[in-house]
């Protein structure tokens, strides 16, 4: 059996978990992850070309298929048996394979639509192991599922709610030798136990990393590890390539903002950056730190030569893909959903791509009410015990897509410092008379404007740096007291 995935954490998480679960059923195993840089997104021909050399009775996609239908003809071809496990959109064309599990087919009775590919792949899992009649207990694969399923900011409801729960709770307990050395590296402690927030800022762009600069078969390595010496050497090679990918996305980031500054586009409705040489592994992270810094649909477009490829990201409830649509005489081709989009495109076509792009988000600006207004719904006073606080949120996890947690006002805190750390502010407080620390994403300009005493909303979450009752606020809105 060939399991192939594609390179990003949903991808990679899911083929760990059918990898393992089918070994452990007695089946013979050859993990195959996609690479961005050697065919791209899901199973392209060069990944056919893999899959068929490797000679299998059966191949099972995650996390894509469902729009590989000639890949899967030229498999069938091949004699090979396809099974397809996915939970993106459904194109018209059929996929002629034994089995095609996505929850968005039209003909799909099953009433959660939400599941990531991850937690499809435990339920083929649980499937093979009811049909097998065998004992094999799932619960050890659910740190996966909630890696997974949180990395690809799947909703955090319906039956989502209780796998990424328990998945957290797996976390917690460190069995997988993987996991452990993932946290010595990237600082957690995992016995005080993690939230969705640590997986998705801490453990996913871990994860993700290897496959924004090359293969990401590392990542995969590091998941399925028993030996704890060998999975060391795996979360060390990931940790250097999530040092490059920093590296490689500051650069990218600066020459964007140099742009837009030159050409005064933030003052247009959108905003279109190119460069010679971007490297196509970050330039979605640098879309999205425009679009956050700017409250702009961004288009960043690295450049090989002639022609470009680039990511599209945007404010909330932005409709980008019908954007794009509009633009789409100014582009090579385009795909993805309304909140996220990739395009390829003519390095002679960025200016006219600009304009166009320009003219049509006049027209695709997000309804009333859908922005994030920053709101805050809790009030933490004098009275207070932050650390008690962080205990009683932790209740509400799993908190992230489609099940928020609690924003947090911090009136009158007195700032001790403020630092621009590498384009991030750090904010050193005293609250009630305790300190505490606060971060705010891509807000390090604003360290140099920063009070005596200021009005702060955001997350409270336990501060892992620091450990103990350390706690720390993840900054949504500051202003001056």
């Amino acid at each position: 059996i060939v399991v192939f995935g594609d390179y990003d954490c949903d991808g990679i998480t899911a083929t760990a978990v059918l990898t393992e679960a089918l070994r452990a059923l007695g089946g013979e195993v050859v993990p195959l992850i996609a690479s961005r840089f050697d065919g791209g997104y899901g199973l392209s021909d060069a990944a056919a070309d893999r899959v068929i050399a490797a000679s299998p009775k059966l191949l099972i996609t995650c996390d894509c298929g469902s729009s590989d239908a000639p890949r899967l003809a030229r498999i069938k071809a091949a004699g090979i048996d396809a099974i397809v496990i996915d939970h993106h959109l459904v194109p018209d064309e059929p996929l002629d394979v034994v089995a095609f599990l996505n929850p968005h087919r039209p003909d799909c009775g099953f009433p959660y639509k939400g599941l990531a590919s991850c937690g499809l792949a435990l339920s083929i899992a649980a499937g093979v192991r009811t049909a097998l009649d065998v004992a094999f207990d799932l619960r050890p694969l659910l740190d996966l599922v909630a890696i997974g399923t949180i990395a690809d900011v799947a909703p955090l409801d319906g039956d989502n709610r209780p796998l990424v729960r328990a998945g957290l709770a797996m976390l917690q307990r460190a069995l997988r030798p993987g996991i452990r050395a993932l946290a010595e590296v990237a600082g957690l402690q995992l016995s005080a136990g993690l939230s969705a927030d640590d997986v998705a800022f801490r453990i996913a762009p871990r994860l993700n990393a290897p496959g924004r600069l090359g293969p990401a078969d590392i990542a995969l390595s590091l998941l399925l590890a028993r030996n704890p010496i060998e999975a060391r050497g795996w979360a060390a090679q990931l940790e250097r390539a999530q040092e490059k990918r920093r590296q490689l996305e500051r650069e990218v980031l600066a020459d964007a903002l140099r742009q837009v500054e030159e050409q005064g586009l933030a003052e247009m409705p959108a905003i279109v950056v190119a460069g010679q040489g971007w490297h196509q592994g970050v330039v979605g992270i640098v879309a999205g730190r425009l679009a956050e810094r700017f409250a702009k649909p961004t288009i960043v477009v690295g450049l090989d030569g002639p022609m470009g490829r680039g990511s599209v990201r945007g404010p909330r409830g932005f409709r980008l893909h019908d954007a794009l649509t509009r633009s789409a005489d100014a582009l090579a081709s385009f795909g993805g959903h309304q909140a996220a989009a990739g395009v390829v495109v003519e390095a002679a076509q960025i200016e006219r791509l600009r304009e166009r792009f320009a003219e049509a988000c006049r027209d695709c600006a997000p309804a009333p009410g859908t922005d994030d207004e920053c709101a805050a719904e809790v009030l933490l006073d004098e009275a207070d015990s932050p650390s008690r606080v962080v205990n009683d949120l932790m209740l509400f996890e799993p908190c992230g897509e489609a099940n928020p947690a609690p924003r947090i006002a911090i009136p009158n805190a007195v700032v001790r410092d403020a630092r621009d750390l590498k384009g991030h502010l750090k904010l050193f407080l005293e609250v009630a008379g305790k300190p505490m620390s606060a971060f705010g994403l891509n807000m390090g300009p604003e360290a140099a404007s920063v009070g005596k005493r200021v009005h702060l909303v955001g997350k409270l979450r336990r501060d892992t740096w620091r450990g103990g009752d350390a706690v720390e606020v993840r900054i949504e809105r500051v202003e001056n007291a």
